[in-house]
Parts: structure tokens; C-alpha cells; sequence
């Protein structure tokens, strides 16, 4: 790691660690799916059909394996759009807020400081995925799960993998924040990504889909093969190039 990238890696760390945005898309993911959840638990168990219904086979899975298929099911759509959000911000402000001609003058390369946002993005997810894990935890804890389910405990390890997961396929949107030019075409890209993955898995084409095989895996994970996660690193890395081209070629006219 050079000295340029770690010096990129630490000024766009303290950007992000002093953002109100960043701040607030974190707690909306962790408490937003937690609350969403503790709302489709307790419709489970109710007697209301048409509630049971649009639970589908989730309305019949007790314990752990049953929080964690909720939590799954709101993950793999709001978390894709959360980190959507998050992604076109760390990229597109810079052109919202006029700050990317100040990015000209900078000793270091505009692609390196691109690699330096994505490494910053990463780590961020990582810990969100952890804080999700652990309010998932205590909403199982609270519902008695840990002394009736323990053995199902293991299936709470599905909720940060997934949300890491899907953390890899939105990067996508920050090439997209990077050619538009700000945050909407970063966020228009990230919709375009979760109706695309919601019409695949409807169609049963998703196994093997980067886009669409996480969140098959964390719901049911015996419909998905293992082998098809490890197809999902290939999205950042591909998109994680592309912006870091679309960075290293910017001008300041156009």
C-alpha cells in the first residue's frame, strides 16, 4: 500500500466519520430492518390470513431460521438501496458540492483516491453489517430464541454475510454517481439493480446472478450453490475499475 492510497484511505475516512449521511444511513439500515422485522414477526404470529399470506412459507419457519428469513427478505432489497445511497453519496458530493476541481491540485491520482472511497465504503459495511447482526440478536433474544432455538443460533450468521453481500453488488452505483456527475444517477442506478434482481428471482433465473444469488442464498440457502457467491466479488471489482477509470479520465468542462 502506498503512501498516496493510505493518505486518501485516511482523509476519506474522517469525511465519512463526520457525515451526517453516513451516520443516518446507518441507523436506518440497522434499526429500520430491525423494527421492520419485529412488525412481520409479530403478524406471523397472528391469525391474519391475509398477513400470513404475503409471509408466504416464512409464516411456517419458528425461531431463528424464521427472524433470520425475514430479516433476509428486508435486506436484500433495503439494504441494497441503503448502501446504494450511501455509495452515490461518498461519490457524487463531490460533484454536487463542487469540491472534485479542488481533487485537481491534489498530489495524488483522482484513481487512487476513487480506490481509496471504495476501500473506505467497504470497511463501513463490514461494521454495518455487524451492528445489523447484533440488533437481529437482540430482537431473537427478546423473543425468547437463545434458550428455545440455541441450536438455531447459527443461522443469525447468514444476516451479516448477506448484508455484506449485498453491500459488494451496489457498487455499481458509484460508476453511475461517477458519469452522471452526482447523487441521483447513482441512486437511479441502485433502483435499476433491485428491480432487475426482483424480476430475476421471480423468473427463477437468479442461482448463479450476482445480483440476485445473496439474497436466494440468506432466504433459502439449500436453492443456491455455494459455488454462485463467489461470483459476487467480481461486481465491485469490475465496477470498482471502471470508476476508478471514469476518475483518472475526469475533466473539468464536462
Amino acid at each position: 500500500m502506498n503512501s498516496g492510497f493510505r493518505t486518501a484511505v485516511a482523509v476519506e475516512a474522517r469525511k465519512a466519520a463526520a457525515s451526517r449521511v453516513m451516520a443516518s444511513i446507518t441507523v436506518l439500515l440497522v434499526i429500520g430492518v430491525a423494527v421492520l422485522a419485529l412488525g412481520m414477526l409479530i403478524a406471523a404470529g397472528s391469525s391474519d390470513e391475509l398477513l400470513l399470506a404475503k409471509l408466504g412459507p416464512l409464516a411456517r419457519l419458528d425461531g431463528w431460521a424464521g427472524l433470520v428469513g425475514i430479516v433476509s427478505q428486508i435486506t436484500s432489497a433495503g439494504g441494497l438501496l441503503a448502501f446504494g445511497v450511501a455509495l452515490s453519496w461518498l461519490y457524487g458530493r463531490e460533484f454536487s458540492d463542487g469540491t472534485v476541481g479542488g481533487l485537481f491540485a491534489l498530489p495524488v491520482r483522482r484513481s487512487t483516491i476513487a480506490l481509496a472511497k471504495l476501500a473506505v465504503y467497504l470497511v463501513w459495511a463490514i461494521g454495518a453489517a455487524v451492528l445489523l447482526a447484533a440488533a437481529v440478536a437482540i430482537l431473537g433474544l427478546a423473543f425468547g430464541y437463545g434458550a428455545t432455538d440455541a441450536s438455531g443460533a447459527v443461522e443469525l450468521l447468514r444476516v451479516p454475510v448477506l448484508a455484506i453481500l449485498t453491500a459488494l453488488i451496489a457498487v455499481p452505483a458509484a460508476w453511475a454517481a461517477t458519469l452522471g456527475r452526482g447523487l441521483l444517477p447513482g441512486i437511479a442506478a441502485t433502483v435499476v439493480l433491485l428491480v432487475l434482481a426482483q424480476v430475476m428471482a421471480v423468473f427463477g433465473i437468479g442461482a448463479w446472478v450476482p445480483i440476485v444469488a445473496p439474497a436466494l442464498w440468506a432466504i433459502d440457502p439449500a436453492t443456491v450453490p455455494i459455488g454462485s457467491l463467489a461470483v459476487v466479488p467480481t461486481v465491485p471489482a469490475v465496477f470498482g475499475a471502471f470508476t476508478a477509470l471514469a476518475w483518472s479520465r475526469l475533466q473539468l468542462d464536462r
